[in-house]
């Protein structure tokens, strides 16, 4: 699978989070940033610096490239702690508290899955767990790389890879989900899920300056 277009990591997390925002982004290369996404911004501005420190003999990695060929996938991780044998242990930084609602943890959760599988696809070793680190909370909530998780990725990634090549715009999210999610989007007004319907976005805009199209 070497011939495998690469997807970004945050596709994935973007996708579990809305496949409208995950198009808007990735295909429309469409991006605006608000409240969230700048306090998101200052809390990588340390750990988007490539560095290594060791810390009680243990090394510690920022920004460290990761990919998985077989899967098609590329990123890089916030931080990466290796213990004395090599084993890997990702740690992804984000914004807020660690209390967030049960289905916008579970896109985190992806994304840190989707760090574990790289890491084990470019070391051979095991990556049984890893940490989501919340500045708000100050907190580290442990995340055990489960057999369904990584499931999740494989699945995940095919989507974005499906959504990518056919050049379809995902419908709107709807109903208590879009009430969650929409609200903290930075991409809402571009969005417009309330006449966006689920649209071919670039075959409306042939369609906007065809005068036979109905």
């Amino acid at each position: 699978m070497d011939d495998l277009p690469a997807i970004p990591l945050s596709a994935l997390q973007h996708w579990a989070y809305c496949p409208r925002q995950c198009a808007l982004i990735h295909l429309e290369q469409a991006f605006d940033d608000n409240v969230h996404t700048l306090r998101g911004n200052a809390v990588h501005a340390r750990t988007d610096q490539p560095g290594l420190e060791v810390i009680q003999g243990m090394r510690v990695e920022r920004a460290l490239p990761l990919w998985h060929d077989e899967l098609g996938l590329i990123g890089k991780s916030d931080v990466v702690e290796f213990s004395a044998d090599g084993q890997p242990y990702p740690v992804e930084y984000k914004h807020g508290s660690r209390n967030k609602a049960a289905d916008i943890a579970a896109c985190d959760e992806l994304q840190l899955a989707a760090q574990a599988l790289c890491l084990e696809f470019m070391t051979g070793q095991a990556v049984p767990e890893g940490a989501l680190y919340y500045a708000s909370s100050k907190r580290r909530r442990i995340v055990p790389i489960t057999p369904d998780l990584r499931a999740q990725v494989v699945t995940t990634a095919q989507a974005v890879r499906a959504i990518l090549s056919s050049e379809l715009m995902p419908a709107p999210l709807q109903g208590e989900v879009a009430a969650r999610h929409c609200k903290a989007c930075s991409l809402l007004e571009r969005c417009q899920p309330e006449v966006g319907a689920g649209l071919h976005w670039r075959e409306a805009r042939r369609r906007l300056f065809d005068p036979d199209a109905s």
